[in-house]
């Protein structure tokens, strides 16, 4: 059975796709779990899969939704939690001034303000115990522009880049901050985001599996890398994109999203 140096962890998103196959590998792992969703009946699936799960039903697109996972997290009286996984998101396909404006504004509420007041809440509690864990969930699309997905990328470059950033202020206190980059990879993210198209336009080669997604941001955050890429794949259009024109990989991604 896999280990981890966590004891208790809160999973954002649990309700399906790489949330879900994250706190499922923590509770195998015998990690207790505090799982965050809107859709209750699925959180409490995964209670009865594992006795003692703690189930939070919130909507992170609100406020009220944040402040309770907040609140979780920085109450003195409640168990701690020493890993925090931020993995609720959506995004949505299409030109950006087809798309219904306030559809826009929840995604960026969810992807990137409630991400980032979750991410405060867990480290301002573990900075004092001089340990902890946090697991951004953000992706390939983080290192280019995507036409067509424009607001989703933008949202997890600003993922990527803020846990780049705050890894290297907490590098000496013991806290370690991980973004996990999957690229393509089947969940219900096709089907909110609009663009389940995309699963017959491409090869099977080019998917990752939700379960090694999950496998490879556990074991990162637990080793305290700032960023894991999950597949040799996308490992190596990472390291491309670092080098060719900005320009050009703007336009690979448009022709890749118009196909979709």
């Amino acid at each position: 059975m896999t280990t981890y140096p966590f004891t208790r962890a809160l999973v954002t998103g649990a309700s399906s796709g790489i949330g879900l196959e994250i706190a499922e590998q923590l509770g195998a792992a015998k990690v207790a779990l505090v799982v965050v969703a809107r859709r209750e009946d699925r959180l409490r699936e995964i209670e009865r899969r594992f006795p003692g799960t703690e189930v939070i039903v919130a909507d992170l697109t609100t406020p009220e939704g944040v402040k309770v996972v907040v609140d979780r997290i920085s109450n003195p009286h409640s168990p701690e939690i020493d890993l925090v996984v931020n993995n609720a998101g959506f995004g949505t396909s299409g030109h950006m001034h087809r798309i219904d404006p306030d559809r826009l504004a929840r995604e960026i509420r969810l992807n990137a303000e409630a991400l980032t007041r979750v991410m405060h809440a867990a480290i301002a509690s573990m900075i004092p115990r001089g340990i902890g864990y946090v697991l951004n969930v953000s992706s390939v699309a983080s290192f280019q522009a995507s036409p067509g997905l424009a607001v989703y990328s933008a949202t997890k470059a600003y993922v990527t880049s803020l846990t780049e950033g705050v890894a290297e202020e907490l590098r000496h206190t013991g806290v370690r901050v991980t973004a996990l980059c999957p690229g393509l990879t089947k969940t219900e993210f096709q089907s909110i985001s609009n663009t389940s198209g995309i699963a017959t336009e491409f090869p099977d080669f080019v998917w990752t599996s939700v379960p090694m997604v999950a496998r490879t941001g556990l074991r990162a955050v637990a080793e305290g890398k700032t960023l894991a890429v999950p597949g040799l794949l996308y490992k190596v259009l990472v390291g491309i994109s670092t080098v060719i024109p900005r320009g050009a990989s703007r336009k690979i991604t448009r022709l890749i999203t118009k196909r979709a």
